[in-house]
């Protein structure tokens, strides 16, 4: 067969159904060889950044590899965001891009760009195929590459030429097969040790990230978490691998996207085994008051992250679900299975106390009472996606979750408007779910030219807007400058006050949605946009007109603590010994 049918035969191999795309002269091959799949169904977005987003949210939400097509030059420049959202996420997607004729490509060829250079450093490996007989050999590769270790993504750019050489194979799937590889197990005595500090440990917490949830670990995590009897903290990329009903649910720890009691009862720690997490920054703060006098165990399946921000006490290198099993054999061999004590009891203790207000009646509506009323009516079932801003970090304190993949976020890397596009993937990869974005006035005028491609391909969701049209995240105090050049964006018109009519905008493009003022209105609002959204297959956003100058708790650096002094003094009375990530002084 030719040799670009042949690829199309691999990609059906590696389990590709969805691939979003925008085609263009210099894949046309590629398109075409597509075209007699009976297996992969293509999505034209309007953007190639909205493909990779989309790509991004169906692999998160089912863990197979995102594929996103895009022609030459500008197409692959278009994907480096959402390449550097799935590197620095752990996300495995494949971005494939056409390139000029390899005789042109030093001749300033029309829309020619080294795109392999551009993209190396926000890929796990870029590369250029020059050889037609390299083509099947290098998706093959590419497939290995993307979900082995730590995932993330490749791009495979591919010269028009070599696309069109004619070459034929002797191609047969089942004679080649998928490239194997290894997923690393964990040393025994490594694993014996870390079971002994637990035991050891008289204020223990185990503490998922993203990679137990890439790995499809929670449930082993569970079991260790439920024998030892051991609090659990997530991280915010952790967020789904623990009920947040469950009586072992210790809150996440950030100085952002936290619960006042998950730092409080962090500052109590004695020992933090983290798995498959990164000790990202917004995470840990002040590394002296994060590190003080606990110790640290450190799992996870890439060497080079031990110690990247801080040396553990004890790096296990190991795939998660491998390591958490192990965990648990060695446990129940070490010891009986274990009853709360007063450590959980302290959990629950400070989880009924440090409770932050959100039955507030104000209007406009404070973002605190728009979750209040999103975890009443939402099930456990719901997909939950969101990008970053102000909303997002109100979502990470507020927003409930009890099941993995389902709480979607682009944590480390945070492209305004990702959510636009990544509910289209998650909803491709989980149909039978409620996806609902939260979204920001602002975040959402990135890509709404995506609700088109969810309007033409009738797939629907709930958009819920907190809309301040004021920049919130970038006004509010913590970036040290009097005038930030944050933009105000009302206008002088019938709404001046929250900008565009992001209603209409919404049924320029074939969808729908409606405007809420009023906080006891936002549960009829969604419950009419989860109907409308199912009976017309369309996406429907709830536009909640939120507060414009408040703030979300978030945690202060050391510098500011005398700033701050009269209201830490004040809070300290009701809140115990943290607020919001800064230690008592004393």
């Amino acid at each position: 067969m030719d040799v670009m049918d042949a690829v199309v035969k691999v990609m059906e191999d590696e389990g590709v159904e969805v691939v979003f795309g925008v085609p263009g002269a210099a894949i046309l091959p590629l398109y075409k060889a597509m075209s007699g799949s009976d297996q992969i169904r293509h999505y034209s977005v309007r953007h190639e950044e909205g493909g990779t987003h989309a790509a991004d949210g169906y692999t998160r939400v089912t863990g197979k590899v995102g594929i996103n097509i895009g022609t030459s030059g500008p197409a692959g420049t278009n994907m480096i965001t959402g390449l550097y959202t799935c590197m620095a996420d752990s996300i495995p997607q494949i971005c494939i891009t056409g390139q000029a004729p390899t005789d042109v490509l030093h001749k300033e060829a029309f829309q020619s760009v080294d795109i392999v250079e551009i993209a190396k450093p926000v890929t796990k490996w870029a590369v250029q195929v020059k050889e037609p007989g390299q083509l099947v050999w290098t998706f093959r590769e590419a497939f290995r590459i993307a979900r082995e270790g730590r995932p993330g993504p490749v791009l495979i750019d591919l010269p028009l030429d070599v696309q069109t050489s004619g070459l034929e194979v002797d191609f047969d799937a089942d004679r080649g097969g998928r490239l194997h590889f290894e997923k690393p197990a964990p040393s025994p005595n490594a694993i014996r040790q870390a079971v002994e500090m637990i035991l050891e440990a008289e204020r223990p917490v185990l503490m998922p990230g993203g990679g137990v949830i890439g790995a499809d670990a929670a449930e082993e995590l569970m079991e260790l978490a439920e024998y030892l009897q051991v609090p659990v903290s997530p991280t915010y990329m952790g967020k789904g691998t623990i009920p947040e009903d469950h009586p072992l649910f210790m809150g996440i720890v950030g100085l952002q996207t936290s619960q006042r009691y998950a730092n409080a009862l962090f500052l109590e720690s004695d020992l933090v085994v983290g798995i498959g997490n990164r000790w990202a920054e917004r995470h840990t703060g002040d590394l002296d008051v994060y590190r003080g006098g606990r110790k640290f165990v450190h799992v996870d399946i890439e060497p080079r992250q031990m110690g990247r921000v801080f040396p553990p006490d004890l790096a296990v290198v190991s795939d998660a679900k491998l390591a958490l099993e192990a965990m648990l054999d060695t446990a129940r061999a070490m010891t009986p299975e274990r009853e709360p004590g007063a450590w959980v009891e302290r959990v629950d203790e400070l989880r009924s106390t440090l409770l932050r207000k959100t039955d507030f009646d104000n209007v406009p509506v404070k973002p605190q009472r728009a979750f209040q009323e999103m975890n009443e009516f939402f099930d456990d079932d719901a997909i939950v996606v969101t990008a970053i801003g102000l909303y997002q970090i109100f979502s990470g304190q507020f927003q409930k979750t009890y099941k993995p993949r389902h709480y979607l976020c682009c944590g480390q890397a945070g492209p305004l408007g990702w959510e636009v596009p990544a509910c289209i993937g998650v909803k491709l990869g989980r149909p039978d779910n409620l996806v609902v974005g939260v979204v920001g006035d602002y975040s959402f005028q990135f890509l709404m030219e995506e609700i088109a491609v969810a309007v033409q391909y009738k797939i629907p969701y709930v958009l819920v807007m907190l809309n301040n049209a004021y920049m919130g995240l970038i006004r509010q105090g913590e970036l040290k400058y009097d005038m930030n050049y944050a933009v105000d964006i009302g206008y002088e018109g019938p709404e001046s006050e929250y900008g565009i009519d992001n209603v209409m905008v919404m049924e320029a493009m074939g969808a729908t949605g409606r405007r809420v003022r009023e906080p006891d209105d936002i549960q009829d609002a969604l419950d009419w946009a989860v109907r409308t959204s199912e009976e017309r297959r369309v996406p429907v956003l709830v536009e909640i007109m939120c507060e414009r100058e408040v703030n979300a708790a978030m945690g202060l650096s050391i510098d500011k603590i005398n700033e701050y002094e009269p209201i830490l003094d004040g809070a300290r009375e009701t809140a115990g010994q943290v607020v919001g990530g800064v230690p008592d002084r004393d």
